[in-house]
């Protein structure tokens, strides 16, 4: 047990370590946002926000 958490406080080591957890977290994460019909409709419904000019579309259209 003591190897093991020598191999882990080696900071070289640490550096795979945290690799193999966040780099399938991230892609995890954009599978989520990506996949997904209702979702994808409404991430590309708030490309045009910066663009509106009137702020109460939203409201009059029936959004949330």
């Amino acid at each position: 047990m003591t190897e093991i958490w020598m191999w882990l406080t080696d900071l070289g080591n640490s550096k795979i370590l945290a690799l193999l957890i966040f780099f399938p977290l991230f892609v995890g994460m954009l599978l989520y946002v990506y996949t997904g019909k209702q979702r994808s409709e409404r991430l590309e419904s708030y490309k045009n926000i910066p663009l509106d000019d009137e702020p109460n579309d939203i409201a009059q259209k029936g959004g949330k």
